[in-house]
């Protein structure tokens, strides 16, 4: 699901993906929340966008139903409902392409039910959107994977990871994934006054689970963090400045012919979104 900064007539906000795209780089942060410069679809993109939806659909059945011969018939649904939804991923791939990319989906799939079983409980929600508002005026939004919440009161938030992060990179990748975790702590903590008992990635590629639980003062302090990161990149907006911060990352952006650092030229600068206001 989506979790873009701000659509054309909504309040610019500060969301997981574009947070962890400004500490990456500011630059980048621009030309993908600000000039929406358009990216190729990757296949893992696509195949982690079809498993969530296939996941999403999975826990709408009654739990005796959520078997894994169940699941596998949800990825064509899914991806019916992915190309209507996200048509440049239907453009991106050929017939003759998604016959792998079925394949490899409905393992995944397969490979979830060695993490857990969907029959023995049943989600608070699934892509469950959060919006909330910080004292500062930072706007934090998101989609959440999942909520579970115990009878008992706790709360767990659960994110799928679909894609395999070689071992060299694992340690960044669980850090920038633990990034999400917390941002989404921090909005549900606000947004319904619950700390969240347990933090849960669940890796279906690696077949791996990485629990975490979140202290209180820990979040607090992260919370004072995404408030300096949405202040400067408010400051950026001002004046444009975005500027490039060179990584090993650079090898997988698609902005290279717009990149300083590459010889290119950003575009003219758009200025600051602004959001549109309803008709009276």
């Amino acid at each position: 699901m989506s979790d873009e900064v701000a659509a054309p007539s909504r309040r610019p906000a500060l969301s997981p993906s574009r947070a962890s795209d400004f500490k990456q780089c500011p630059l980048l942060y621009r030309f993908r929340a600000i000039d929406r410069l358009p990216e190729p679809s990757s296949t893992a993109q696509v195949r982690g966008t079809l498993v969530h939806a296939a996941l999403e659909q999975l826990y709408t059945l009654p739990a005796a139903d959520r078997g894994p011969e169940t699941a596998v018939t949800l990825v064509e649904p899914a991806w019916e409902r992915v190309a209507i939804e996200r048509p440049e991923f239907a453009a991106d791939f050929a017939l003759e392409l998604r016959a792998e990319l079925f394949d490899d989906a409905r393992k995944l799939l397969t490979g979830y039910y060695r993490l857990e079983d969907p029959r023995r409980f049943d989600p608070q929600s699934c892509e469950q959107r959060v919006e909330v508002e910080l004292s500062d005026g930072t706007l934090l939004r998101g989609f959440v994977d999942r909520i579970d919440v115990a009878p008992t009161g706790e709360m767990r938030v659960v994110d799928y990871k679909t894609g395999r992060a070689p071992s060299a990179a694992r340690e960044l990748a669980e850090a920038k994934a633990m990034f999400q975790m917390k941002f989404y702590a921090v909005a549900l903590l606000r947004s319904r006054e619950v700390l969240p008992a347990r933090l849960r990635l669940l890796y279906l590629a690696d077949g791996q689970v990485l629990d975490y639980t979140p202290d209180l003062d820990e979040l607090l302090r992260f919370e004072k963090t995404l408030m300096a990161m949405w202040q400067a990149i408010q400051a950026a907006g001002v004046t444009g400045d975005f500027r490039p911060k060179p990584s090993r990352s650079c090898d997988w952006c698609a902005h290279h012919e717009h990149c300083p650092v590459f010889g290119g030229t950003p575009p003219p600068y758009p200025g600051w979104p602004q959001p549109v206001e309803p008709a009276a």
